[in-house]
C-alpha cells in the first residue's frame, strides 16, 4: 500500500469537490482517490479487452496463442 503520510493540496471546483465529498462518505481522501484510480483503471482495461476480443477471429486467436508458444519455447536466458 502506498503511504498516505505526506499531505498535499489540490484544486478543484467546489461543485467537483461536493459531489466526490458525497461519493466518499467517511473514507480518507487518498484511500478513497486511489480506490477511485484502481476502479477507472480496471475498467478501462476490461473495456480495451471486449473490444479486442470482438475485433480479433478465432483464427487470429489461435495463430497469437501459436506465435507466443514458440517465441517462449525458443527464449532462453542465458
Amino acid at each position: 500500500m502506498i503511504s498516505l503520510k505526506k499531505y498535499v493540496t489540490i484544486s478543484i471546483p467546489a461543485d467537483v469537490k461536493k459531489i466526490l465529498e458525497e461519493a466518499k462518505g467517511r473514507e480518507e481522501w487518498g484511500v478513497f482517490l486511489l480506490n477511485l484510480y484502481r476502479e477507472a483503471k480496471r475498467l478501462k482495461s476490461e473495456s480495451a479487452f471486449k473490444e479486442l476480443t470482438s475485433i480479433l477471429t478465432e483464427e487470429d486467436l489461435k495463430t497469437m496463442m501459436e506465435s507466443s508458444k514458440e517465441f517462449r519455447g525458443r527464449f532462453k536466458l542465458r
